[in-house]
């Protein structure tokens, strides 16, 4: 149970570390309307970064299911509403993580409009996921 419990954070972990990094080029990418090389650089670290960190999100998922039904939290009974919480905030991580894609998207057909500054604050939600993610595990305060 704990080598299921230390690859699930551990796969979390890098997955996070490609979420973190990939609104940054997109920040980068946002400013480089002048520069084509560098804009076709960045968008295939972009591409690349993405489709690793798409792999990552897998297992991390995968194993947070086993975990899930090795120990038998289940979703109902007094003390659970912790796990309602978590799971919530992984499922917005999961969007979070689909939007990047269709920003993307966006980027490889030369569509964007948003600034670099939205992708700035854009990149920060990641922040309060995990925020969120970990005050559910650690404190379980409901």
């Amino acid at each position: 149970m704990l080598w299921i419990k230390i690859l699930h954070i551990f796969f979390v972990i890098a997955w996070f570390a490609g979420l973190f990094y990939l609104p940054r080029i997109f920040v980068n990418l946002a400013q480089q309307n002048d520069h084509p090389d560098t804009y076709a650089c960045l968008l295939g670290m972009a591409r690349r970064l993405y489709s690793f960190t798409s792999l990552l999100a897998m297992p991390a998922v995968m194993f947070g299911l086993a975990l899930y039904g090795a120990y038998g939290i289940g979703l109902y009974g007094p003390g659970n509403g912790w796990m309602h919480a978590k799971l919530l905030f992984v499922t917005l991580l999961i969007g979070y993580h689909l939007s990047c894609g269709a920003m993307l998207a966006r980027f490889e057909r030369h569509e964007n409009k948003r600034s670099h500054t939205f992708y700035r604050w854009y990149n920060e939600i990641t922040v309060l996921l995990l925020f969120g993610i970990v005050t559910m595990v650690v404190l379980k305060p409901f």
